[in-house]
């Protein structure tokens, strides 16, 4: 449906004034920039007329009265008209030698007007295309080809690669058309349609399969020097046949090196001269293509005459000889020929001779019979062979001979390699390669959209056409034993395909020589600005030296590397070796190609709109398993070493390449699966067996919005084995609008510092108006869908009682209560500053788990999770589990081994008996001075300094206190202290000990009713209100009795918290005196009290509990299973 503009003119006040300052601000934006990039890598700017690029606008004034309501934000959100004159003078570098001539070195940034590029579809993508297309393969190759696969296999060969490149061609004009296509071609449609990851990938393959086609086309270059025009130029020659290989190679080699180094030196000097050249060998190629046609036209009314000498039925070199004959009459003598000495060992009637010539008759056969000679019946079939398998005419008769291995010296021609199909495949592919050579001149077509995909597919729709009558025609005209003939050794050398052609053989030998001398010189001039583009865009750094050159631009460096490989393919010396091997390249770059388009129409992406409509993902998936095909249908083993080498880069790009956002289609594709993932996973809650912690991991920064505690991050990468989501959040206290920017340089810290930690995540920085609420928010609304955490890892306050604010521990408190009502569990890191970094190794040592009470097994699956990670891989797993007077030690011993061997740990299992012991002065004492500090702060409104002054007398007096207690045990006097009066606290009493769910709280007083009982516990519930009565019974217990009589002021303790106490020393002697050593202790973490008022008690009980201890992580479950004994 088109869409219709109107343009509404808005009149002005300002009058012509504003006009000509508007067409000077245009004639100024005409002329685009290219700016030195401040990295220093000479990689220029992308210019960009779009939103957010002021570059052009910064001196614009926009003084009119109609567009006042916008006039805040032109900056950034610049009016249409703008925008518009910028579209209508957008363009791009051109490529290849008008960019790099036209650049000079200079300081600072500089304006430089551009000429638009004015190539059409014919002369800037059809010729070149047809160019690459046609070359080495159809002039030395083609007929060999025809001839051992037969017509009707060749067609299938012909038909299975330009059906490839057809695809391929149909998938990349929709991409080349989606949008405007920079200069740079096929690697930058690869790279910003499939990320930077499989961009570099490809585009090295692309590069390699670039410059092994140089080697390939210097090779052919040789070969027709050496075979065809002079083959006395040979250096090394062999004295016998089988060593005829081995000398051609060699001559390769000597030929294709000097070849390769004078090639290097034209395009290192002028690319120029390369571009200029280019018309004459194009004009080459379609003379020798309509000389072939001609020749075929004329081979119906008169065939050339290229008679082929038989022995029997095996086909002979007529290098040697002129006549085709065993003897001949002179003069009424008989006299033998020149050929007679060659099967002889003389030349007398009465000479030894073969028996295969002795036995069979000489025939000459007609080469090229011609069109209408019915030979295309003859020729339908394939003749594959061996090496040395004589090439043979089935029709002729024959005798004798039956072992051809003993005439492997005489002059038949035979087959220098094994033939078969898919080795035929390999070898005709890079033929029908060459389709990217519109696409890599976008830069300088008039209307790149337009003609890419034209020229492009009326290019491949040529060159098919040209192939596959070519394969009709040859076998329709030549001779089976001729067109098996490779070198043309049975029509005195010369070149097969040339004895078809009209006028003469030399037209399509002078022909091909040029033909392959042009493409050879293009491939040097492409693949090192190739390579220049993949090092410019910084995404394989140790390629950034080749994004360098000469002074104008020239890449020098990557001319140096492309002539280095190149030299490797010209070593094989094999034209037939050589072709395999960038087969592969180009098919992967034309199987990503394929892909790229198949994902960006399946994922349908807002941006996906190719102005090409003829495309459809079906095609697009045909093609891609065509190219996958045919890299296996060539050479498997290849085509692995291929994929090798594509995904080595990849993941080198993966793990060491710059970041770089492109819009590609994999993110789409990642979105996607995410989006799919994530609604599966909401549908129901994880089981047990793929429960794993998903940590959000509360980080605290300093004034510099530095981190404070890397190590949290350390342990969070070490308890990472689960392979769980990891969520980095920090809270910034004020609002939003003011503290944008410090947002953002806190989250930028926090990433540099999980990426130095090595933490896989991502970081969520919140800014509240004050922290409980933040900190609230990030546990609230963390994650997405079924991707949010369940487990809350944070430091332990360790400040909290030389804080002046009491905020800081209860919003520490606060966390813990929040986590427990959303059913998360929390891990606190005690001493986080002394736990190992990931570059530590811990020796032989133990982590200690203190099993107190059952929170769902997170105590028994943190310590596993650990031993995953190189550096708690040393440590042993103990457990211990607390057992009271009349429980059976030795039986809950078993219990424990028996548990733990089918949940498939290995630990040791201590059991350890906590006696029934009365509660000690000590724990009076301690409790006393917990209670009076809490009542002066809650109390007396002092100010802050008289209330450091009166803690620290508290403090004093209460170490008095103590140690007169201590004296008193020793010496058995008394003593008296009048201590300030404190209220009651309230009855709500906090257990130590927790149920499963850690949710609810057992509040224990002389009226409350106990609720049911839903969790496993070393400390029964029984054993509990026991020790609570035998405490409550002052009257039956004389040491208690006696404790009171001695200190009045204990009378008035709340009887809870001093039970919290006695509990909180006792379990910490037993931790102290087992773990002092470990590396790690794990142990339940008791839950605050229900009554807030208690607050701080309850921290005094846990730095009571952990004192003396070094690495410690309290552990509080999130009240479900979370490991199980069932598979």
């Amino acid at each position: 449906m088109p869409t219709n503009f109107t343009v509404v003119p808005v009149k002005d006040n300002t009058g012509k004034a504003k006009e000509e300052n508007e067409e000077e601000d245009v004639d100024e934006n005409n002329v685009l920039t290219e700016e030195e990039d401040p990295a220093g890598d000479g990689v220029p700017k992308e210019n960009s007329p779009f939103i957010n690029n002021t570059e052009h606008d910064k001196n614009n004034s926009y003084d009119g009265t109609n567009m006042a309501l916008f006039e805040e934000e032109m900056d950034s959100h610049p009016m249409v008209s703008s925008l518009l004159n910028k579209l209508a003078n957008y363009t791009n570098l051109t490529q290849g030698a008008h960019e790099h001539e036209e650049a000079d070195e200079e300081e600072g940034s500089k304006k430089k007007a551009i000429t638009s590029p004015q190539m059409g579809t014919f002369m800037g993508v059809y010729l070149p295309c047809l160019q690459n297309i046609l070359g080495v393969i159809l002039f030395l190759r083609l007929t060999w080809i025809v001839g051992t696969a037969g017509i009707l296999e060749s067609l299938v060969i012909v038909g299975l690669c330009c059906s490839c490149t057809m695809l391929t061609a149909i998938s990349m004009s929709a991409i080349a058309t989606n949008g405007v296509v920079p200069a740079g071609g096929s690697y930058y449609m690869i790279s910003r349609s499939l990320g930077p990851e499989f961009g570099g990938a490809v585009g090295l393959c692309f590069y390699l399969g670039t410059t092994f086609a140089g080697s390939m086309y210097i090779l052919g270059t040789i070969e027709i020097l050496l075979t065809y025009i002079v083959p006395q130029a040979a250096i090394f020659r062999a004295e016998r046949k089988e060593e005829a290989v081995d000398a051609l190679l060699n001559n390769m080699r000597v030929y294709g090196t000097c070849c390769l180094i004078l090639m290097s030196i034209v395009v290192f000097v002028g690319v120029k001269y390369v571009n200029k050249l280019a018309l004459v060998f194009l004009a080459c190629v379609v003379l020798s293509i309509l000389a072939i046609y001609a020749g075929v036209i004329k081979s119906i009314f008169e065939p050339p005459d290229f008679p082929v000498c038989m022995l029997g039925n095996r086909t002979l070199q007529n290098h040697d000889f002129d006549k085709c004959l065993k003897t001949e009459d002179i003069d009424n003598l008989t006299v033998t020929t020149k050929l007679w000495s060659v099967f002889c060992d003389g030349p007398d009637l009465n000479a030894t001779c073969n028996e295969y010539f002795v036995n069979n008759n000489m025939t000459l056969v007609q080469g090229i019979p011609g069109l209408t000679s019915g030979v295309i019946s003859e020729n339908m079939w394939s003749e594959y062979g061996p090496l040395g398998m004589l090439v043979e005419n089935k029709k002729l008769s024959s005798f004798g001979g039956s072992d051809p291995t003993k005439d492997i010296d005489l002059p038949y021609v035979v087959n220098d390699i094994t033939t078969f199909f898919t080795l035929l495949v390999g070898i005709y592919f890079p033929s029908v390669t060459g389709i990217m050579a519109g696409s890599n001149r976008s830069g300088d077509l008039r209307d790149a959209q337009k003609s890419i995909p034209i020229g492009t597919i009326l290019a491949i729709a040529t060159t098919s056409f040209i192939y596959i009558s070519s394969v009709v025609l040859f076998g329709a005209c030549i001779e089976g034993v001729l067109l098996r003939d490779k070198f043309g050794d049975s029509v005195k050398g010369n070149l097969v395909i040339g004895t078809l052609s009209w006028p003469s053989p030399w037209v399509i030998v002078i022909g091909s020589f040029f033909s392959c001398c042009g493409a050879g010189l293009q491939s040097l001039t492409g693949a090192p600005r190739l390579l220049q583009a993949i090092a410019r865009d910084g995404i394989v750094p140790f390629l950034q030296v080749f994004g360098h050159g000469k002074a104008n631009g020239e890449p020098t460096w990557a001319l140096l590397l492309t002539a280095g490989i190149c030299e490797i393919g010209i070593l094989i010396a094999s034209l037939d070796s050589v072709a395999p091997i960038l087969s592969m390249f180009f098919l992967m770059c034309y199987l990503f190609v394929n892909l790229a388009c198949a994902v960006q129409t399946l994922l349908r992406t807002p941006n996906w709109r190719p102005r090409f409509r003829y495309y459809h993902w079906a095609l697009s998936f045909l093609g891609m398993s065509l190219c996958l095909a045919i890299m296996f249908i060539s050479s498997w083993y290849y085509a692995i070493v291929a994929m090798v080498i594509a995904g080595c880069i990849y993941k080198y790009i993966e793990y060491r390449g710059a970041e770089k956002e492109w819009g590609d289609g994999i993110r789409g594709l990642s979105l996607n699966a995410a989006r799919y993932a994530l609604i599966r996973l909401e549908e129901a809650p994880p089981h047990t067996k793929n429960w794993r912690p998903q940590l959000l991991v509360l980080l605290n920064l300093a004034s510099d919005q530095g981190v404070k505690h890397p190590r949290l991050l350390s342990l969070t990468t070490q308890l990472k084995a689960g392979k769980g989501l990891t969520i980095v959040g920090n809270v910034l206290q004020g609002t939003y609008l003011l503290k944008e920017a410090e947002a953002k340089k806190a989250e930028q810290n926090i990433k540099s510092a999980m990426s130095a930690e090595r933490t896989k995540g991502f970081c969520h920085v919140v800014v509240s108006s004050n922290l409980r609420d933040g900190v609230s928010h990030l546990i609230q609304s963390a994650g997405l869908g079924g991707m949010k955490h369940n487990t809350v890892l944070m430091g332990w306050a360790e400040t909290w009682r030389q804080s002046n604010d009491p905020q800081s521990w209860r919003n520490f408190i606060e966390t813990v209560r929040e986590t427990t009502a959303a059913h998360q569990a929390l891990l606190v890191a005690k001493n986080v500053d002394s736990f190992p970094t990931n570059q530590d190794r811990l020796g032989e040592g133990t982590i200690d788990v203190w099993w107190v009470v059952h929170d769902g097994g997170m105590l028994m699956l943190l310590p596993f999770l650990l031993r995953q990670h190189k550096v708690w891989r040393k440590c042993k797993m103990r457990i211990f589990t607390v057992a009271q007077m009349d429980d059976n030690s030795i039986q809950m011993k078993k219990d424990l081994q028996m548990f733990l061997y089918h949940l498939r740990l290995d630990a040791e299992v201590e059991v350890v008996e906590m006696h029934d012991n009365d509660i000690s002065a000590f724990t009076y004492e301690k409790t006393l001075v917990m209670e009076q500090r809490s009542q002066m702060l809650k109390q007396m409104h002092l100010s802050r300094t008289e209330r450091e002054r009166e803690i620290q007398s508290i403090t004093d007096e209460s170490r008095s206190s103590i140690r007169r207690k201590n004296q008193a045990d020793t010496e058995n006097s008394n003593a008296s202290r009048q201590s300030s009066t404190a209220e009651d606290a309230q009855e709500d009493e906090a257990q130590l000990i927790h149920d499963k769910n850690t949710a609810s709280h057992v509040t224990v007083n002389d009226k409350a009713e106990a609720g049911p009982e839903r969790v496993h516990m070393t400390w029964t519930k029984d054993k509990l209100f026991t020790e609570r009565n035998r405490n409550r019974e002052l009257n039956s217990n004389v040491a208690v009795r006696d404790l009171f009589s001695m200190k009045p002021e204990w009378e008035t303790l709340n009887q809870s918290n001093v039970r919290c106490m006695h509990t909180a020393i006792k379990l910490n002697e037993v931790v102290v005196n087992k773990s002092q050593g470990a590396h790690l202790v794990l142990l339940n973490m008791p839950g605050p009290p229900k009554n807030r008022g208690g607050d701080e008690n309850y921290m005094e009980f846990l730095e009571v509990l952990l004192e003396g201890l070094n690495r410690v992580l309290l552990v509080r479950g999130g009240g479900r299973e979370v490991i199980t004994i069932y598979s």
